[in-house]
């Protein structure tokens, strides 16, 4: 199979506050995909992305009603980090920028996670896996 890159849409009420939002967790943006609808926030260079999409524009991309991420989970969405601290930082950003918390982080022994719910309502789960440390099957 060939190599892919993924692009998560997610639907957004505002596009400045959430570009202000992700810049402060340490996120890129990619201005060729940017306009006053939507941007590219870049996850994994040459990889990885999701795009926020103003609700109205997201509209245009489906003939579903969009779930109200408040209130239903859609998605949730896992990045892996390189540790348990970068996991612990991401969320410590997120929340001084306005993020909760809605569960406590877990330890699994081989995997930490920890997530946010973002300023919409999506759900983010962080996680650091020692597969070294993995449980044998």
């Amino acid at each position: 199979m060939a190599n892919r890159q993924i692009f998560i849409n997610l639907p957004i009420k505002n596009l400045d506050r959430s570009v202000a939002f992700f810049t402060a967790l340490g996120f890129g943006f990619n201005a060729q995909f940017t306009n006053a609808s939507a941007t590219c926030m870049i996850v994994g260079e040459g990889s990885s992305y999701v795009m926020l999409l103003v609700e109205d524009f997201f509209k245009g991309f489906t003939k579903k009603q969009i779930a109200d991420a408040a209130k239903t989970t859609e998605v949730l969405i896992c990045l892996s980090c390189e540790s348990r601290e970068e996991v612990d930082a991401l969320v410590a950003k997120a929340v001084a920028a306005g993020a909760t918390t809605p569960n406590a982080a877990n330890d699994h022994g081989f995997m930490y996670q920890h997530g946010f719910e973002d300023l919409d309502g999506h759900l983010w789960e962080l996680a650091y896996m020692d597969m070294s440390a993995m449980p044998q099957a």
